[in-house]
């Protein structure tokens, strides 16, 4: 599992979401994506937040690799009032009941 967020600046949100909701949507599309989103924070509506999941680490670096995804990041760099973050985790499924 991926989690990321950014934070814009007010005058370029509409700008940083419109980068971010294509960049999802083609991710979306990629071999071993299985989920690929992005959220509006509810506690700061200029910071967006993505989740993503990926069926293994080699999706995730093929991902990565990508020229769509790096042009993602740089396009992000001069909109954001501060530097992105990014955490990567490893995660099981819990079965309940």
């Amino acid at each position: 599992m991926v989690t990321g967020t950014v934070l814009a600046e007010e005058e370029t949100f509409d700008e940083v979401v419109a980068l971010s909701l294509a960049h999802v949507q083609r991710s979306r599309g990629e071999p071993g994506c299985l989920a690929h989103a992005v959220h509006i924070d509810c506690e700061n509506p200029l910071r967006l937040v993505f989740v993503e999941q990926w069926e293994d680490q080699d999706a995730l670096a093929a991902h990565f690799q990508k020229a769509e995804s790096r042009a993602f990041v740089r396009a992000l760099r001069d909109l954001l009032a501060e530097p992105a973050a990014i955490e990567i985790y490893r995660a099981e499924p819990l079965q309940m009941g």
